[in-house]
C-alpha cells in the first residue's frame, strides 16, 4: 500500500480543526485514527513524516492572533467601501479611495501586520476594475 498523503493531510487538518473548535476534542482518539491511516505503511520517510505530524497534534495550536488598532481601522474602511452607493463610477471611486486609505494605514502598521492590511486592498481593486469595465477578456 502506498502512502496516501492527501488522505492523511485531510484527516490531520480535520483533527486540527476539531481541536481548535470542539471543547470535547479527544486527542488520543484523533491520534489513533491517524495512526490507523499509516498502519500498513512500511518504515521510511513517509511514515516518519506522518508519525511526526501525529505527535505534533499533541502540541496545542497557538491562540488566534490579536490584531492591532490599525488592522481594525483598515478593516472598517474595507467593509464600508463595499457599501458605497451611486453610479458604477462613483462606487469605483469610493473603492479606489478606500484602497489608498488602507495602503496608507499599512505603511504605518507594524511589519508583522502590514502585509495582511495590504491584502485587504485586493478585493477592492478587483471590484473597482469590474465596475470600471477594465476586466480583461479570457
Amino acid at each position: 500500500m502506498t502512502f496516501d498523503l492527501v488522505r492523511f493531510n485531510s484527516a490531520f487538518a480535520q483533527a486540527r480543526y476539531e481541536q481548535k473548535t470542539d471543547p470535547a476534542f479527544d486527542l488520543a482518539a484523533a491520534q489513533q485514527q491517524l495512526l490507523a491511516l499509516i498502519a500498513d505503511e512500511p518504515d521510511g520517510d513517509d511514515r516518519t513524516f506522518a508519525l511526526e505530524m501525529i505527535e505534533d497534534l499533541a502540541v496545542p495550536p497557538p491562540p488566534p492572533r490579536e490584531h492591532g488598532p490599525l488592522y481594525h481601522e483598515a478593516g472598517a474602511i474595507h467593509a464600508a467601501a463595499f457599501l458605497a452607493e451611486g453610479t458604477d463610477e462613483e462606487k469605483a471611486d469610493a473603492l479606489a479611495e478606500a484602497r489608498h486609505k488602507i495602503w496608507s494605514i499599512a505603511d504605518r502598521a507594524p511589519d508583522d501586520e502590514a502585509p495582511s492590511i495590504r491584502g485587504m486592498t485586493r478585493a477592492l481593486h478587483h471590484m473597482e476594475i469590474m465596475l470600471r469595465g477594465y476586466w480583461p477578456e479570457d
